[in-house]
């Protein structure tokens, strides 16, 4: 008998999106696979402007972006018609809500679903702990009063809490400095680990998407459309023990190499 076939979590059939005369990625075609209890992440890498923002707010269902000008996205076989509760997106720029106390805020989800205010402050007090935060120092603080990294650590607790099948993040660790980033980066395989969604994100980074990433979408310049998939081994040591593993340098040095090779190849206008 031949295994099960995996049934897509996300699928793109030749996908475009134009605004007026620009187009941000044409006949973009891609399938990811949903994995039960391991979950995938999806790193998207490419040059600036080259449509990432535009796929995964697609996939999100979020206009402008959305919807797409040609081609099908289905999310779990369905074609997306909207935002939905299986999906949570987290920005670069530390979306909270300032008169809110941090706890308020990762309870803010549940709040929208209904959720009687005990249970739900209960939840997030949970929640604060497991992104790294004090639930004692930290819980009724307000946004102003963090640093971009604990901002950042509320806007996962946020997400997660809510338990969505597919993560987007828009260059979620951007605006951090390198220290930080590590530690988010951790701090995200932990808790992806743990409830296995499925994880596509943006990033500028080669060595962030090699260490997160298992399967790895290189786009082109604008219009973007995919110039290669990478499979990648998932991280078995911390980020700054990987960074320095030969095995990881080497695949980081290719992917790079694909990126150079793309660019020199639009300047001299092939």
């Amino acid at each position: 008998l031949a295994p099960p076939q995996p049934t897509p979590i996300v699928v793109f059939d030749k996908v475009t999106k134009s605004y007026g005369s620009f187009t941000a990625i044409k006949d973009v075609s891609f399938r990811i696979d949903d994995h039960p209890g391991r979950g995938e992440m999806v790193p998207i890498l490419g040059p600036s402007g080259c449509g990432k923002s535009t796929v995964i707010r697609l996939i999100a269902g979020l206009a402008p972006q959305f919807p797409q000008t040609s081609g099908t996205v289905l999310v779990g076989g369905q074609i997306v018609k909207g935002p939905g509760a299986d999906r949570g997106m987290v920005f670069q720029d530390y979306t909270s809500f300032d008169h809110r106390t941090v706890l308020e805020n990762i309870a803010f989800g549940l709040e929208c679903r209904g959720v009687g205010k005990k249970e739900r402050l209960d939840r997030a007090m949970v929640w604060l702990g497991k992104v790294g935060l004090s639930p004692k120092k930290d819980a009724d603080k307000y946004p102003s009063e963090l640093s971009g990294g604990m901002r950042q650590r509320v806007a996962i607790a946020r997400t997660l809490i809510l338990e969505p099948k597919i993560i987007l993040m828009d260059e979620p660790f951007g605006a951090l400095d390198p220290p930080t980033r590590a530690r988010m980066q951790d701090l995200l395989i932990e808790l992806w680990r743990e409830q296995s969604p499925t994880v596509f994100f943006i990033t500028h980074s080669v060595e962030e998407a090699v260490y997160l990433g298992d399967h790895v979408l290189i786009f082109s310049s604008s219009p973007g459309t995919i110039l290669k998939e990478v499979k990648v081994a998932p991280p078995e040591k911390p980020a700054k023990e990987m960074q320095r593993d030969p095995a990881f340098q080497e695949t980081v040095f290719g992917i790079k190499e694909i990126i150079e090779n793309l660019e020199s190849s639009q300047r001299s206008g092939d």
